[in-house]
């Protein structure tokens, strides 16, 4: 890759990491500050990630940080003046060890931490959750912000999975995609089905998938439902 196509990559990494923390706020899934999207910048080892407590409103392209696969901010670009998320760490891990992943999403929406908080993982009882993450939310463990220990919780938790999205036991959900736009989606997913699961229980027992009817389900959802040029099937 050249200079300036590795320029005008990054250049469109910003731009959609920027615009998707407007879907976060659209969906209701943060509140304040909290919360962040990254995205991997293809062809090489930088990723984007918000500034650390700036208001979703001030948010553009040009206030996004570049940073290295060890967090680094990369000195010299738009943004590198500011901190980056303090999540940033966490992110990096994920990318240095989960090669597949191009977008991490961190939020807080309110069922998804509801069940974090309760360190109890979301059974697969609906065909949207057997769609999209092929079974359960599994938890993963309790971990302090600031360094990569919540990064080591997700990929330990996440690696031979078929969920994109995982608990984080007394914090919150973090998700994971093919690109920043892809986890994304899944946060919003994971938000759905943590609200319309805890409903259902409220109301009384729930019932299980059987494990052969998941498989199916995942199967054709993620293989044979929607156009053929879908990169990731939107429902």
């Amino acid at each position: 890759m050249t200079d300036e196509d590795l320029q005008a990559t990054i250049a469109r990494v910003r731009e959609d990491v920027a615009r998707l923390h407007g879907e976060l706020v659209r969906y209701g899934l943060v509140v304040w500050t909290g919360g962040n999207v990254s995205g991997r910048v293809p062809g090489a080892d930088l990723f984007v990630i918000k500034p650390s407590g700036v208001s979703y409103d001030a948010l553009d392209a040009s206030n996004m940080i570049l940073c290295d696969l060890d967090g680094n901010v990369v000195p010299g670009t738009p943004g590198s003046d500011r901190a980056p998320s303090s999540d940033t760490a966490a992110h990096a891990y994920v990318y240095r060890h989960m090669p597949e992943v191009g977008g991490v999403v961190h939020t807080h929406s309110t069922y998804a931490v509801a069940w974090a908080a309760r360190g109890e993982e979301i059974p697969c009882v609906i065909t949207a959750m057997a769609d999209e993450f092929g079974g359960p939310i599994p938890v993963g463990p309790f971990a302090i912000i600031g360094d990569d220990s919540i990064g080591r919780g997700i990929v330990q938790t996440l690696r031979g999975h078929r969920s994109r999205a995982v608990l984080m036991q007394n914090h919150g959900p973090f998700t994971v995609g093919t690109d920043a736009r892809d986890a994304v989606k899944a946060a919003v997913m994971l938000e759905d089905v943590a609200r319309t699961v805890h409903l259902s229980r409220e109301a009384g027992p729930l019932v299980p998938i059987p494990s052969e009817a998941v498989d199916a389900l995942y199967h054709r959802y993620q293989n044979v439902y929607g156009q053929a040029a879908d990169a990731r099937r939107d429902a």
